[in-house]
């Protein structure tokens, strides 16, 4: 049949109501394909995957021995500002550990307690922290990158499926030195003020739910800490995957994976486990 016939008589070609029905059937179809397996619960789907960062989306072990190389060079380089560089660095990260999970477990906090143990001013602490915890790592995350990172990513992609960042550091820049920035539509951390806490505690998952307005059901996060990743999503009622390949107490709702290449399988509908 000719296209200028069709043309002649719309009337044979218009879309019925039963046409259309269909069309709208289909089209809710495909948005609720935008998903992947349900690690844990059979009958749920997967919408969105929120990970986290540090030790999960590169390898922590090998970025801690390069930096921990240049910070023992201090001793060498700069032998009189190093006792300050290296106090500051153990008080902050001292800090969050014993904030986390608090009611006043928030980067500002955090900061004013490394004050207090390294003897130092906030702006000398504040530039110390920025340069040897955020910018001075970056220039090694690429040869760091977790393993199966690249391929999960683009799993996800191709899923449709929402993919996000919480974590308890500005996180933008870490991103884009391991070159993934394009692949995350929602970038949380510990200092937005819709968070204002360290993990574990929920608001930072429950304020991810609330940005792509998800049940927190039907979103996964992925981490690498027991303590700060799995409890937290276990207090926002959201399911976990643990990246590890250590044996470890976990809270119920959480799955333990040895690597991101493992965690695509698990997600995969065409992989059988």
């Amino acid at each position: 049949m000719s296209i200028s016939h069709a043309v002649q008589h719309p009337a044979r070609f218009a879309t019925t109501s039963a046409d259309t029905s269909a069309l709208e059937q289909f089209a809710d179809g495909a948005v609720s394909d935008a998903s992947v397996r349900h690690p844990l619960i059979p009958a749920r789907r997967i919408r969105a995957v929120l990970f986290d960062v540090d030790g999960t989306l590169y390898r922590q072990r090998p970025l801690r021995l390069l930096m921990a190389a240049e910070l023992g060079a201090l001793a060498f380089t700069r032998p009189l500002r190093a006792p300050a560089i290296w106090r500051t660095l153990s008080a902050y990260r001292h800090a969050q550990e014993v904030l986390r999970g608090g009611d006043e477990g928030s980067p500002a906090r955090q900061v004013e307690l490394a004050v207090s143990r390294a003897g130092i001013t906030p702006d000398a602490a504040a530039a110390i922290v920025d340069e040897w915890m955020i910018e001075r790592p970056l220039k090694h995350l690429a040869k760091c990158r977790a393993h199966g990172l690249d391929a999960l990513l683009e799993f996800l992609q191709a899923r449709r499926v929402q993919v996000g960042i919480l974590s308890d550091y500005p996180a933008a820049k870490k991103l884009s030195a391991l070159g993934i920035s394009r692949y995350f539509s929602l970038v949380l951390c510990a200092t937005d003020p819709d968070v204002g806490a360290f993990k574990p505690s929920p608001r930072g998952f429950l304020a991810a739910c609330a940005r792509w307005q998800l049940d927190p059901q039907d979103v996964l996060y992925v981490g690498d800490r027991a303590d700060a990743d799995a409890a937290g999503a276990a207090a926002a009622h959201m399911p976990a995957v643990i990246v590890t390949g250590a044996q470890r107490q976990l809270p119920t709702g959480t799955l333990v994976v040895s690597s991101l290449e493992r965690l695509r399988h698990v997600l995969d509908d065409n992989y059988n486990r």
